[in-house]
């Protein structure tokens, strides 16, 4: 049985650090791995399995990202995403999504996925639920940035524009409960609107 939690995370600071990494080909993927990696550090059961014999925790932090290739879609796998610097994982996705293209990914490079994200934002798809992987504790789904009016007492006519966008977690509902959930996402809401620290 799987459940999904959904959410709004504020973007501007986040695409203001891309823009400033753009140039050094950090991409959005990049960026979206390192911090869900970074928000499953603070709650590792997001990143467990369940078997038979109980919950597993997996050591590694391997995020996996579907990637569209002729024919369906593919999930080359970012390892060890949290220990990693982003200029390094943007290198590795540059790599991975060539070898994805073409048809060379190695079985590991796209079976070692801890956690899974798949973005269609893109697309111009506002929020969507995506498919629990078989074995995977979570799937995060990502939706498009849009921009909404907020309240604000700072701003003259007390109103100011930002960008969010909704993110949506399913997750195996057998090790895994809605206030995890919900508290992955608030860690990971966090980071996003504080991003320097997809920077360390």
């Amino acid at each position: 049985p799987v459940f999904r939690v959904s959410r709004e995370v504020e973007m501007d600071a986040f695409n203001a650090l891309y823009q400033s990494v753009k140039p050094k080909g950090v991409t959005v993927s990049v960026l979206l791995a390192k911090a869900a990696a970074l928000a499953i550090e603070k709650y590792p059961i997001i990143n467990s399995s369940y078997t038979p014999e109980g919950t597993v925790f997996n050591p590694d932090i391997n995020i996996a990202m579907a990637v569209a290739i002729d024919g369906g879609l593919i999930t080359p796998t970012l390892k060890y995403a949290n220990e990693r610097n982003i200029m390094e994982l943007g290198e590795n996705w540059k790599e991975l999504v060539g070898k994805a293209k073409s048809g060379t990914l190695s079985p590991d490079e796209y079976n070692s996925g801890t956690f899974t994200i798949s973005n269609l934002g893109m697309f111009g798809v506002s929020q969507f639920d995506a498919i629990l992987p078989a074995g995977a504790g979570g799937i995060l789904a990502i939706g498009g940035t849009q921009e909404q009016i907020v309240p604000c007492d700072k701003a003259v006519l007390g109103m100011k524009k930002v960008s969010k966008m909704t993110v949506t977690l399913t997750c195996d509902h057998r090790q895994i409960y809605g206030a995890d959930a919900a508290l992955f996402l608030k860690a990971f809401s966090g980071i996003m609107g504080s991003p320097q620290q997809l920077l360390l």
